[in-house]
């Protein structure tokens, strides 16, 4: 194949993997956010 085909295919790729896990830390990060609020509500039902 064509090297300079094939770097911008590469560059590509590294380019989507990027964004994926930029998308996934998101979602992790809400994810976390999400269950440290669950478990502070809780917290403050069982103490009341």
């Amino acid at each position: 194949m064509n090297p300079e085909i094939e770097y911008e295919l590469m560059k590509n790729h590294a380019s989507e993997l990027r964004k994926a896990a930029a998308e996934h830390r998101r979602v992790r990060e809400v994810e976390r956010a999400n269950k440290s609020e669950r478990r502070s509500l809780f917290g403050k039902r069982r103490s009341s």
